[in-house]
C-alpha cells in the first residue's frame, strides 16, 4: 500500500479534508421552524394577510415594527416590501434629486446606486479601507458643494469607522443613510447599526441575517421623515385608523412605490426578528472560533474588524498579499471541500462577488438610463458630474482589495466539526502556499 502525505493538497491530488458541503450560507432561513409557522397560521386563518384593514387584522407588521424600533432605540420603524425599496424611499424622503450628489462606498450593492439614480440624483464613489466600508478620508475628499447625502453600507455584517462618518456628516450638513442589509443585530461600541444615521434601511431577504423571503426596515427619530417615508412606501398619502388613504395633510400627498409589507411577510419576519440575537450569536461565535485558530499562521491577514464584540459574522475575510496568490489559496481551499452545495457561495475569491464592486454594475459604468433622454445623466441639473469616473481604477484600494482577499461564508449553524474542518483546511494550504 501506496503512503498518502497528508500535506498534500487536494488541488495537486491530495487528499480532502472533507468530502461532505458545507450548509448554504443563509442565516435566518436555518432557524426558521414552528414560531414563523404558528404566526403565518395566525393570519391565514384570521382570513386578513393585508396589513392596513381586512376582517380579523393580526397586526404583525405593527408589532413587527414596535419590537425593531424598542429593541434600536429609534422613535419609528416602517416595514418595507424590500429594502431595495426602502433605500428609494428613504432617499425620496430626504427631498433628493436632480441637481445633487449621494457619497457611496465602492463596496456596496446594486440596490444602493439604483436608489440614487432612480431618484434622478447622481451616485459619488468614495474608496474603502481595510474594514471594507467606506474610508472616513476619502468620503471628506470627495464631498463637494452638490454633495446631500452619504449612503453608508455596513458591508459583510461588521461596521466601518461609523462614528467617524456620522461625525463628518454633521459637520458638514449631509443626512446620513445606513444600508443595515448585511448587519442586522450588529453593533458598534455598543450601539446598533442602524441608530446612528438619520435613517437605517434594513434587508430581510434570504441571504440576510433575519429573513422573511423578502422585506425590509426603515427606522428613523425624525417624524416628519418618517411620515414622509410612510406616503413614499405606501400609495403617496397617510392612512387613518381605519387603514384607508387620509388625503387631507398637504405635507403628505406625495407619489408612493407600493412597497408596502404584507401580513405573511410580516408574521415570518417576526418569527426571525425574535430569533436574531440567537442567530448571530451562532455566527459570531463560529467565525471569532475560527479566526482565533488561524490568527497566528504566517503570511494570513484578515479584515480589519473595528469591533469584534459587535460583529454580526456572516463572513470570514482572509487578505493576501498578491492577487495571483489569493486566487491560488482560493482554489486550494475549495479543494479541500470547503465548498457548499450547487448554488451556494461558501468560500470565493473576492474579486467573484460580483454586484458588489462598484465597477461590475455595468450600468452604473455605462451610465445607462430606463428614459429615452439618457436621464439622469443627461438632466441639465447633473452637468457638475460629467466627468465622474465609474470605471475600475477610479478607486484604487477598493480594486486593490477585490483582488487580494478570500471570503468564507459562515453558516448560523456550522457544527463543531465545520468549524474545524475550516480550520484544518486553511491552515493545510497556507503551510504550503504561504511564506513561513
Amino acid at each position: 500500500m501506496k503512503n498518502v502525505d497528508p500535506t498534500r493538497l487536494a488541488i495537486d491530488g491530495g487528499t480532502p479534508v472533507r468530502t461532505k458541503p458545507l450548509p448554504w450560507e443563509l442565516p435566518g432561513a436555518h432557524w426558521m421552524g414552528k414560531e414563523e409557522l404558528g404566526l403565518v397560521s395566525r393570519v391565514v386563518k384570521a382570513k386578513s394577510p393585508f396589513r392596513f384593514y381586512g376582517p380579523d387584522l393580526q397586526h404583525m407588521v405593527d408589532t413587527l415594527e414596535k419590537e425593531f424600533a424598542r429593541k434600536l432605540g429609534r422613535k419609528y420603524a416602517l416595514a418595507v416590501s424590500c429594502a431595495t425599496a426602502g433605500l428609494h424611499v428613504a432617499l425620496g424622503a430626504m427631498g433628493i434629486g436632480p441637481g445633487d450628489e449621494v457619497l457611496l462606498p465602492g463596496f456596496l450593492w446594486v440596490s444602493c446606486i439604483s436608489a440614487v439614480v432612480r431618484l434622478g440624483a447622481i451616485p459619488r464613489m468614495v474608496d474603502i479601507d481595510e474594514t471594507f466600508c467606506m474610508d472616513p478620508q476619502d468620503l471628506e475628499r470627495k464631498i463637494t458643494p452638490r454633495s446631500r447625502a452619504v449612503l453608508l453600507v455596513h458591508m459583510s455584517g461588521a461596521p466601518g469607522a461609523v462614528d467617524r462618518i456620522a461625525e463628518i456628516c454633521r459637520q458638514r450638513g449631509l443626512k446620513l443613510v445606513e444600508d443595515c442589509a448585511q448587519s442586522a443585530g450588529a453593533k458598534f461600541k455598543g450601539k446598533y447599526t442602524g441608530s446612528f444615521g438619520d435613517v437605517g434601511v434594513f434587508s430581510f431577504q434570504l441571504n440576510k441575517n433575519m429573513s422573511s423571503g423578502e422585506g425590509g426596515m426603515i427606522v428613523t427619530d425624525d417624524e416628519r421623515l418618517f411620515k414622509r417615508c410612510f406616503a413614499l412606501h405606501d400609495l403617496g398619502y397617510a392612512r387613518n385608523e381605519q387603514g384607508r388613504l387620509d388625503f387631507s395633510d398637504p405635507n403628505y400627498q406625495l407619489w408612493g412605490v407600493g412597497a408596502r409589507m404584507g401580513e405573511l411577510a410580516g408574521a415570518v419576519a417576526l418569527g426571525q426578528f425574535r430569533k436574531l440575537d440567537r442567530i448571530v450569536g451562532s455566527m459570531r461565535k463560529s467565525k471569532w472560533a475560527i479566526r482565533r485558530q488561524l490568527a497566528k499562521v504566517p503570511g494570513l491577514k484578515f479584515r480589519n474588524i473595528l469591533d469584534p464584540k459587535g460583529d454580526s459574522s456572516p463572513f470570514l475575510i482572509m487578505l493576501f498579499d498578491e492577487p495571483d496568490l489569493a486566487r491560488r489559496f482560493t482554489k486550494a481551499v475549495q479543494a479541500e471541500g470547503i465548498v457548499g452545495v450547487p448554488g451556494s457561495a461558501v468560500c470565493l475569491h473576492t474579486e467573484q462577488f460580483g454586484l458588489h464592486w462598484y465597477y461590475n454594475n455595468v450600468s452604473l459604468v455605462n451610465r445607462a438610463s430606463i428614459s429615452r433622454d439618457g436621464w439622469p445623466w443627461t438632466h441639465p441639473a447633473n452637468a457638475f458630474a460629467l466627468d465622474y469616473n465609474y470605471n475600475r481604477g477610479a478607486l484604487p484600494k477598493c480594486d486593490e482589495l477585490s483582488e487580494r482577499g478570500c471570503l468564507l461564508s459562515i453558516a448560523s449553524k456550522l457544527t463543531a466539526k465545520d468549524v474545524a474542518d475550516i480550520v484544518a483546511a486553511v491552515k493545510k494550504v497556507a503551510a504550503k502556499l504561504l511564506p513561513a
